[in-house]
């Protein structure tokens, strides 16, 4: 049955070649179920977002598996989550009953829209015509934006009355914790430990723990709580929350929200699973990646069905490349991993007492990851395209907010492109884009007045 499901002989590997990789691949990526009650906990009940986050991980990654057949496994994703929380709920709907409702629906809008591309073929479409240096220059602002809130959530960079932002103190256990965190899963790394970064927090939560029961961490209680139980009934507080209603009266507002998650969305999907399928030998002789319109169905359904379940937009994770290289090649490797998101949920007090300071090194090393990007910027080209790609990169993690970096990097590159008389280079999908962000403005300067 799993020969016929999965064409392992086609695919010269095995069952237990496929489980061990399926393994690999979530210890590698199970920091999620950490870190996004953590982030995403700060606007809704955190037990729920772990549950909705399980969930919408196995959904998505089983369909990853029966449909597309490939050794991919998705949560959610990593800045994706940030915008929501902190640029979103915090800011932008910061004076709305309930911010979340507002924006799991974007999400959950996003998630319909991209089903809809993906039959329909439009996906790919829309990735030829972003220009290439824009996609690197947003995913090493990502990775800066994710790198500054884990500092932040470590108290290693605090703010200062004089220069806004500054160095924590080391007095601080929680920035001296979360930097030894960082230095143990960057070894870890460096031998090519599975699941580097998983063991990395879980380590320096063992280490505060003992530091706790020491008497010298007093800052929170560090240990599982488990005399609620599974502490599962948060999910009531996150699933079927949607709001329509707001999103109808100020449509405008609510289509630039859902316009930000839907193009940072298009970066991780395409990058992840072209740079996964590389590396497991799956692209054909021209670079394509066959049954590429399955693979962007499982990341919407993923989408879809997380936004039900109360949580952030699902992605594909390059944290994959983990199983391939441990000889995964099949659905059974993704099958795996959605099992052990499943097995998960009844570890729910372990994953949600786990702190800032422990799953701060995960976001500040995984940043970097996404920050290696500049190297591809061609800063010495087209000026629309560095300095497009360059306002991607310092305006997300300055202005706290990817929906602002992706904005200027689209604005400057467009009027730059007709600036230098260039404007024929400008495809009718980036004027859409560029329209769609100056109504962006338009609204935010009359919501100032």
């Amino acid at each position: 049955m799993l020969e016929k499901c999965f064409k392992l002989k086609e695919h010269g590997t095995t069952v237990k070649q496929e489980v061990l990789a399926g393994l690999t691949t979530f210890l590698t990526m199970a920091y999620i179920l950490a870190v996004n009650p953590n982030i995403l906990g700060t606007v809704m009940n955190a037990s729920g977002v772990f549950v909705a986050t399980a969930l919408a991980s196995a959904i998505a990654t089983f369909v990853m598996a029966f449909l597309a057949n490939y050794p991919i496994g998705l949560s959610a994703g990593l800045g994706l989550n940030a915008y929501f929380a902190y640029t979103v709920c915090l800011g932008e709907l910061a004076n709305e009953a309930n911010p979340f409702t507002i924006a799991l629906t974007a999400v959950f809008v996003e998630g319909i829209i991209f089903i809809i591309l993906s039959f329909f073929k439009f996906r790919e479409q829309i990735i030829n015509s972003i220009p290439q240096n824009l996609k690197y220059g947003i995913s090493a602002g990502i990775g800066l934006f994710i790198a500054f809130i884990g500092m932040q959530n470590a108290h290693i960079i605090v703010a200062n009355d004089a220069t806004i932002v500054g160095l924590g103190s080391f007095s601080d256990l929680d920035m001296d914790l979360a930097l030894i965190g960082l230095i143990i899963i960057a070894v870890l790394v460096h031998y090519n430990v599975t699941g580097g970064v998983l063991i990395g927090i879980i380590s320096i939560w063992i280490i505060g723990m003992i530091l706790q029961a020491c008497g010298a961490y007093t800052a929170a209680n560090l240990f599982p709580d488990f005399s609620n139980g599974l502490q599962l009934s948060g999910i009531t507080e996150t699933a079927f929350k949607l709001n329509f209603g707001w999103a109808f009266s100020h449509l405008i507002q609510f289509i630039a929200i859902t316009f930000s998650f839907l193009y940072v969305d298009l970066f991780d999907t395409v990058g992840t699973v072209v740079g996964v399928a590389d590396k497991a030998g799956l692209l054909d002789k021209d670079g394509n990646l066959p049954r590429v319109g399955q693979v962007f169905i499982a990341d919407a359904v993923g989408t879809t069905a997380g936004a039900l379940l109360g949580t952030s937009t699902v992605t594909s994770f390059v944290e994959s490349s983990a199983g391939v290289a441990a000889g995964g090649r099949t659905g059974l490797t993704a099958f795996t991993t959605g099992c052990m998101f499943l097995v998960s949920i009844v570890l729910s007090p372990i994953f949600l007492a786990i702190p800032s300071f422990a799953t701060a090194p995960a976001l500040i090393y995984v940043g970097m990851l996404m920050l290696m990007s500049i190297s591809k910027v061609k800063f010495d080209g087209d000026i629309a395209d560095a300095v497009g790609a360059y306002l991607a990169v310092v305006m997300m993690p300055l202005a706290y907010s990817i929906a602002t970096g992706i904005m200027f990097a689209v604005l400057a590159w467009v009027v730059l492109k007709v600036a230098t008389k260039k404007a024929k280079d400008v495809s009718p999908i980036m004027w859409g884009v560029f329209v769609l962000f100056v109504a962006r403005i338009i609204v935010l300067i009359t919501n100032f007045q």
